[in-house]
This record gives structure tokens, sequence and C-alpha cells, in this order.
């Protein structure tokens, strides 16, 4: 695992969207995959030997990498960047890293509807300052632009279909 994967798994390992456990708003909701569906979280480049032949954890091919399924139930300090970020996502811009809600978790997550001022402060730098280290890193910083590119393709879609205009 490179450096600047590991220095932002490290700032997202204890600091958390509210100062309180925020699945008890919803039901840790984001640890389950609905009925008949397999969804996960997409592993950030390198993470994969981490989960490979892990039990509670499958790898299946997605669009944008890999796929990380879990059961349900991990270990907080071992789960993955992704889940740590949920339900913020640090995106790459021409005038740097900035955070968003992202446009996938807003399905999923009741916060996400109250904007990033429902998050604590310290969980918001944390993601800035994880995107900032990691675009430092030519790999990590090309799947940011991945990410970035595909969070403005759902914006684009919610607005055009969903007419929601504050996404």
């Amino acid at each position: 695992m490179n450096e600047a994967l590991r220095w932002a798994r490290d700032r997202l390992e204890r600091v958390t969207p509210l100062k309180t456990d925020c699945g008890r708003v919803c039901g840790a909701v984001c640890c389950r995959s609905a009925e008949g569906e397999e969804t996960g979280m997409l592993l950030f480049p390198g993470e994969e030997a981490l989960f490979a032949g892990r039990p509670g954890w499958a790898l299946r091919p997605a669009a944008l990498g890999t796929l990380a399924v879990c059961s349900g139930v991990c270990d907080r300090e071992q789960r993955p960047l992704a889940c740590r970020l949920f339900p913020l996502l640090p995106v790459l811009r021409e005038d740097g890293v900035h955070i968003a809600v992202d446009a996938r978790a807003r399905g999923v997550c009741p916060l996400t509807r109250q904007g990033l001022g429902a998050f604590s402060p310290e969980f918001r730098e944390a993601v800035r300052a994880s995107g900032v280290r990691l675009a430092e890193d030519e790999e990590q910083a090309a799947f940011l632009r991945l990410l970035t590119a595909q969070q403005d393709e759902w914006t684009r879609l919610r607005r055009q279909f969903g007419g929601e205009k504050n996404v």
C-alpha cells in the first residue's frame, strides 16, 4: 500500500460523520445491501491486497475498479477508505481538492439531504485533508479524477431527471 493511501486511511480511522454514532440515526443502512442486491464500496488503488481472501469479504470487478462486498459487520479499523469517507467524497477540481456529499450516498444516508453542514467539522476536514494527500500521488489522483467525473455525471443526471437544484 502506498504512503498516500496509508496516510488517508489513518487520518480517517477514528473520525466519524457525527460526534455520535451516525449508524444509530438510520440503523447502519450503509453497511447493508438491499434485499436481492450485492452492493459494496469501491476500493482505492492498493487496497485490494488488504481484502483479498479475508473472511467476510468478497471482491468483485466494477467499472471503476474493484468493489469490496462485506457481510455488513466489520472491524472498523479494517474498513475500506471509501467506508471511512462515506457519505462524503473528496473531489479533484482545477483549483484543488474540495469535499462534496457523495451523490451515490443520497439514496442511502439520510444526513446527505442536509448538506455538508450536517457533518462534524472534524470529519469534513479529515475528508478534505485525505483528498489533498491522495491527490499528491499520481495513481490515487487518477482514481480521484474518475470518482469526480462519476460524481459530476450523477449530479447532472439527478438535476436532469430528478429535478433537484442543490445536489
